[in-house]
């Protein structure tokens, strides 16, 4: 009797210990669509209240030679994009973010901006919950060499919000150029608001 109750107290206690890591997980897949949906909806903010005309996200530059904000929007979001549509593919998953679609609506129109942004939010909404953070897909990228890499669906969704803000900062300046001014926090990463013990979304761990 007494090796049938140890055996069944530690029957127990292995599955305790299994709802909390699977309770862990879960808070884990929230958070990081948070904070995928908070540095997204900070462009939307952007074009719905900061831009005035379709012209201000095609003006080039004068400090990033090259830049305009609808390039950078575009090319943020189309990480996002890229991920998700890797996560709906069958097994075994292969994610590249080479591939680019450029000149798309979202890059010249602010109607076409809120709509591109507003729907990688959705899709996160949709496909993120379900996928295993933890499954491991093959990176492929052009370094230029072809180079193949094995990560994580987990790693890969902070990597394209961190991806994200990094472009943000960069609008940040494009919009400076133009007289624009800006949420305090758009364009910090979350480490450094964190640091700097500011009132932001991404300051605190509380989204």
């Amino acid at each position: 009797m007494a090796q049938s109750t140890t055996e069944n107290t530690t029957t127990t206690t292995m599955t305790s210990t299994s709802q909390i890591s699977e309770h862990a997980v879960c808070d884990i897949v929230k958070q990081q669509i948070a904070v995928a949906k908070t540095v997204l909806l900070q462009a939307v903010d952007l074009v719905d209240n900061h831009l005035t005309s379709d012209e201000q996200l095609t003006v080039n530059s004068k400090h990033l030679p090259g830049s305009t904000i609808g390039k950078h929007l575009r090319h943020a979001r189309d990480h996002f994009v890229l991920l998700i549509e890797c996560m709906q593919s069958p097994s075994p998953r292969v994610l590249s973010y080479d591939t680019r679609i450029r000149n798309t609506p979202m890059e010249n129109s602010i109607d076409g901006a809120r709509s591109a942004l507003l729907d990688a939010v959705k899709q996160l909404e949709e496909v993120v919950p379900a996928v295993n953070f933890d499954e491991e897909i093959s990176l492929h990228a052009i370094t230029p060499y072809m180079h193949s890499f094995k990560t994580t669906i987990g790693r890969e969704l902070w990597f394209a919000s961190l991806h994200c803000v990094h472009h943000w900062s960069m609008v940040r300046v494009i919009a400076g150029e133009l007289g624009i001014q800006l949420a305090e926090d758009f364009g910090f990463a979350p480490s450094t608001l964190v640091y700097q013990d500011r009132e932001a979304p991404l300051g605190k761990n509380k989204l």
